[in-house]
């Protein structure tokens, strides 16, 4: 079965393509208009194996926010696509990722139910022209659209650089097992409901 998707997203403010492979090699063709969101999604595709084309325009002429947050939607759209019914996956993934003095935690539960618990402090309010309080608006509209729980901890850290590629290296790491094949399962939904 060919996990992949495409999907396109057009509102007033942005226009958004995103095709995927879950069972890729993890690369990445990527075109946000927002250079260092282009570097942290280029990571959840090599730490993910996962390959990730990305080709979005928006109103960078106000600022970010819309671009950043309707990126997530979209990309968790892909995900829900890709992964069909979910049967025979690993559904759960984890992964703590270092990065010199800078350290995070991400938990995934591809759940059916979205939700976000995100703590993150960082040292300073923007890496290169990127307001990082923007990031969890990325992973909250992740959330909502793969129907995700994320739970996204950075540990420590004093370089908000590391602090965030940190965050999008363990996001990949923990979404490429919750979305692995689980070859003991093959053909069961892992919920005691029968749904997800």
């Amino acid at each position: 079965m060919n996990r992949t998707a495409d999907i396109t997203r057009n509102t007033q403010e942005t226009r958004i393509h995103v095709a995927l492979n879950l069972d890729g090699k993890g690369v990445a063709k990527l075109d946000s208009g927002i250079p260092f969101l282009d570097h942290m999604i280029d990571q959840i595709a090599r730490h993910g194996m996962i390959d990730i084309e990305l080709k979005a325009t928006g109103d960078l002429h106000i600022d970010a926010h819309h671009t950043v947050e309707d990126i997530g939607i979209t990309l968790g759209q892909a995900i829900t696509q890709a992964l069909g019914d979910k049967m025979g996956i690993v559904r759960y993934g984890h992964a703590y990722v270092p990065l010199d003095e800078a350290l995070s935690r991400v938990v995934i539960d591809l759940s059916g139910r979205p939700g976000l618990s995100y703590h993150v402090n960082f040292t300073r309010a923007r890496v290169g022209d990127l307001d990082v309080d923007l990031f969890i608006e990325f992973f909250q509209g992740f959330a909502n659209h793969a129907l995700a729980t994320v739970h996204i901890d950075n540990i420590r850290g004093v370089n908000a650089h590391h602090q965030a590629e940190t965050i999008f290296k363990a996001f990949g790491r923990a979404l490429r097992m919750a979305c692995e094949r689980d070859a003991r399962a093959t053909g069961i939904l892992p919920s005691t409901k029968g749904s997800l």
